[in-house]
């Protein structure tokens, strides 16, 4: 194990945790300073990643519930990027060129963005059960 690598490893890990800390000290609902979506703003519409830093304050906070009612779609992909970010850590930290097989299979990726653009559909529409969708804004 590289001396450099495990420095640069360990700062990743503090960089993360202070966004963490951020995350879980000011509640994005009730600070101006955090970004709105783009195109929520300018269309009034949801992309599939709106709430998803409110769900994130909730999930630091462990309110799981709340978390799912703002973005399901990030509580169900947080498993994915955690593997992945694992696996670049190991590759990183242990020069291995591990790969995640499932991140390089095209019906992966267009099944996924698939769903996605589903997901963003979806919680655009003002009916019931699909108002179940939305972040609440």
């Amino acid at each position: 194990m590289n001396s450099k690598r495990l420095f640069i490893l360990t700062l990743s890990i503090i960089g993360l945790g202070g966004v963490c800390f951020f995350y879980f000290t000011f509640n994005p609902s009730e600070h101006a300073f955090f970004l709105e979506c783009p195109l929520r703003y300018a269309t009034g519409l949801e992309c599939p990643g709106c709430g998803s830093q409110r769900a994130i304050h909730q999930l630091l906070h462990g309110d799981f519930k709340a978390a799912w009612s703002l973005n399901p779609f990030l509580l169900l992909s947080i498993p994915l990027i955690m593997y992945g970010l694992g696996t670049k850590a190991y590759n990183y930290l242990y020069s291995a060129s591990h790969r995640v097989m499932l991140f390089y299979n095209k019906r992966f990726i267009y099944g996924y963005f698939g769903l996605a653009l589903l997901f963003a559909i979806a919680r655009n529409i003002p009916v019931y059960p699909f108002t179940l969708l939305s972040s609440g804004n």
